[in-house]
């Protein structure tokens, strides 16, 4: 009867595991910031977006493929040339995501590793394209470019805007839209270009420049790209730069000098002109006063020296016309 018993629940607990393995096999979970679309073996990709949760599937039949939507960076580095033919260094730094709503058609057309079958080739199509080429011409065929090393820089407003055109149209293609997009410039120092420069590309009211400011996000859009380039130039250009700063302060400097010259000149022609203005004066003087003014100047020099000797302790006096050596009495 024991037996029966132990043998009863063994059957029990065999069927629970069993029920539970098969239950467990049909369960899959979609954690934080990610999203799952669901590909059947019969009716293919679903359009359907499954959250976060746990979630039913059939077992060999279905299988789950998850994306994670959260922003992600990527940074594309492209080395062209400027019109002023000096080698330009431009990153274009990308925070992209995919939008929910659309992963079931980014699934079927890109993949999963959709960021790296499009954003390296339309990245760097752009930026040559924005750098290099000459409006519109494909990059191939132009033989110019558009800006040189300083307009990158004095000019990197328009820069921004032909980026974020040209790469909002070639994405577009893909499914790819550019969303809030501004100009922030970081770290532009007045005396070196060869630093790297940002200039972070966010449409919205801070910049109402950009006429892309005010687009909507259309549906067809597959993922969003938060933009941030950075441009650094070669080393010739940046030593070029430099010499040429410290020969613009040397010239400040020579121009200082001369300027400094020149007043001291006048200074001089200034306090000459007083000692002669001061000597006619005087001889005019003389002459009306006669030898009087010379008396009077006399006496006043005399009580001053007089005045002097007075206050000195090695000064004695003696009285006029007498011999001291005849007054000493006898020894």
């Amino acid at each position: 009867m024991a037996a029966q018993f132990f043998n009863r629940i063994g059957q029990i607990g065999l069927g629970v595991a069993v029920a539970g393995g098969v239950i467990n096999s049909a369960l899959y979970n979609v954690d934080g910031g990610h999203r799952a679309v669901i590909f059947d073996r019969f009716a293919g990709v679903k359009n359907q977006v499954v959250g976060e949760g746990t979630h039913f599937f059939i077992p060999w039949i279905q299988r789950p493929i998850i994306f994670d939507i959260r922003s992600r960076p990527r940074n594309v580095p492209v080395v062209t040339g400027s019109k002023d033919l000096q080698n330009v260094n431009i990153t274009l730094r990308i925070l992209f995501r995919p939008i929910p709503d659309q992963l079931p058609r980014v699934y079927t057309t890109l993949g999963v590793d959709y960021d790296e079958r499009v954003l390296p080739s339309i990245t760097t199509e752009v930026l040559k394209a924005v750098v290099v080429s000459c409006g519109g011409i494909d990059v191939k065929t132009c033989l110019g470019a558009q800006f040189d090393a300083g307009e990158l820089i004095t000019q990197r407003e328009i820069v921004s805007q032909k980026v974020s055109e040209d790469l909002m149209e070639r994405a577009s293609q893909f499914g790819v839209i550019l969303d809030d997009i501004s100009i922030v410039s970081q770290g532009f120092p007045p005396a070196s270009f060869g630093e790297s420069y940002q200039m972070k590309l966010i449409p919205g009211p801070a910049c109402p420049s950009i006429k892309f400011a005010s687009l909507p996000r259309t549906e067809s859009s597959g993922f969003v790209l938060f933009l941030q380039t950075h441009l650094t130039f070669g080393k010739e250009f940046t030593q070029a730069v430099e010499l040429k700063q410290v020969a613009q302060q040397d010239a400040e400097k020579a121009r200082f000098l001369v300027e400094k010259a020149e007043q001291q000149k006048k200074a001089a022609v200034i306090s000459a002109e007083g000692d002669a203005q001061a000597a006619i004066l005087l001889a005019k003087s003389f002459g009306d006063a006669g030898e009087g003014l010379v008396e009077l100047r006399r006496i006043e020099a005399a009580e001053d020296i007089a005045y002097q000797l007075s206050r000195s302790r090695q000064v004695a006096y003696l009285p006029a016309g007498q011999n001291v050596l005849l007054s000493m009495p006898n020894v």
